[in-house]
């Protein structure tokens, strides 16, 4: 047991789970006494089925406008442009529906709202770098809740990732107030998330309580938790891979999610999955929720050295307690069906060198338990996933 550390509790008010969304969210406007709830949604959700359209009828005159045109990766000029359509509506509570870019988009939104950036290059200068963790945002008057139709788990933190099309980059931007006050379970809304998209999401969802308990700054109780999310998530993902339409199994995912995310709630710093994650996705356009699965096992490789007692832990949450935790986890996404390597998602040596050095731009890669001191170490965790 560690002995030393600290916890912080999120600024986050509740976590309502065991009722469908619509009503949860009616209950939710009126304790808030939202009059004009502005909605940003996924487009498959919105136009492909009548989800949407419950919540809509459910908060009645209270809906204001909803947006559902989110592109992967969240794109600067797609959230400025939300946010102004959302201050014209003159919103006075944001509600993401979908997956991680909507929720993502939904937390910039607040702060563009707040600070009346409506142009994508009006963020520059907010951005959380290696040396300041929080953006110079002001505190929102406008909040948000989310209610997540995947398991990626951003929903549980207070930062977003935001991609710069002009550069190819995603940045994180973070303000503790970014927080959802209310976040909204409801397994029903997840049915019609493609199979891929929901079990890639778990195992992102992973990716954070993985880091959390291999963190350089953990905490008891962090580990325990994150420990219990790992176990949920991959009975959780089993089940649902075999039986798509059991809800049990898709709650049992969703408080996973939850779980696993407690150690970015509490500030724990994550570390090199999440910083090379991040770049795969904003600068070679591989979908977020393969990050993971390519990366984890080299990941955990690499960081052995340093969490093996921490990775003995890993491997009993994943039902292989006494085995190596990289090749634990490589063979549960072989189970899955995902993609286990980088070339696998159509990122190959070439474009190591400038993965490397984008990674050294995030502050998850300077919190990594095994040091990073240079591109060349994040060109060595690449190639062994190559």
């Amino acid at each position: 047991m560690r002995v030393t550390g600290s916890h912080q509790y999120p600024t986050m008010e509740s976590v309502i789970y065991g009722k469908p969304a619509a009503e949860a969210l009616r209950e939710e406007a009126e304790r808030l006494d939202a009059r004009r709830v502005y909605l940003i949604a996924s487009r498959t959700l919105n136009t492909t089925t009548d989800e949407i359209e419950k919540i809509r009828q459910a908060l009645g005159d209270r809906h204001a406008a909803t947006f559902d045109g989110v592109p992967q990766h969240t794109t600067r000029d797609v959230v400025t442009q939300i946010a102004r359509q959302a201050g014209e509506a003159r919103a006075d509570l944001v509600v993401a529906i979908g997956g991680g870019s909507v929720v993502d988009a939904a937390k910039i939104v607040l702060m563009c709202m707040e600070h009346e950036i409506f142009e994508p290059d009006g963020l520059d200068g907010f951005e959380t770098t290696p040396d300041r963790r929080f953006g110079p945002f002001r505190t929102p008057k406008v909040r948000m809740i989310a209610i997540p139709s995947t398991l990626s788990g951003g929903e549980y933190n207070s930062g977003a990732l935001v991609t710069d099309t002009s550069r190819k980059l995603k940045q994180i931007f973070n303000h503790p107030m970014m927080m959802p006050r209310s976040i909204i379970l409801d397994p029903a809304i997840t049915k019609y998330t493609p199979e891929k998209l929901w079990l890639g999401s778990g195992t992102r969802a992973m990716d954070h309580g993985i880091e959390a308990i291999c963190s350089s700054r953990p905490n008891v109780l962090v580990d325990a938790v994150c420990r219990q999310g790992l176990r949920y998530l991959h009975d959780g993902l089993l089940r649902t891979k075999a039986h798509p339409d059991d809800a049990a199994a898709r709650l049992s995912c969703q408080l996973g999610s939850w779980l696993s995310a407690f150690g970015l709630q509490s500030r724990v710093p994550m570390g090199a999955s999440h910083a090379i994650g991040h770049v795969l996705g904003g600068t070679c356009d591989v979908p977020h929720y393969f990050c993971t699965a390519v990366m984890m096992p080299s990941v955990l490789r690499y960081n052995r050295p340093a969490t093996e007692a921490a990775q003995q832990s890993i491997a009993a949450a994943l039902g292989a307690p006494g085995r190596d935790a990289g090749e634990a986890f490589a063979a549960f996404i072989a189970e899955l069906g995902l993609p286990r390597r980088l070339a696998d998602v159509g990122v190959g040596e070439d474009r190591f060198e400038l993965i490397g050095r984008n990674a050294m731009l995030s502050i998850f890669t300077r919190a990594n338990p095994q040091p990073i001191r240079e591109p060349g170490d994040v060109v060595k965790i690449l190639k062994l996933a190559a």
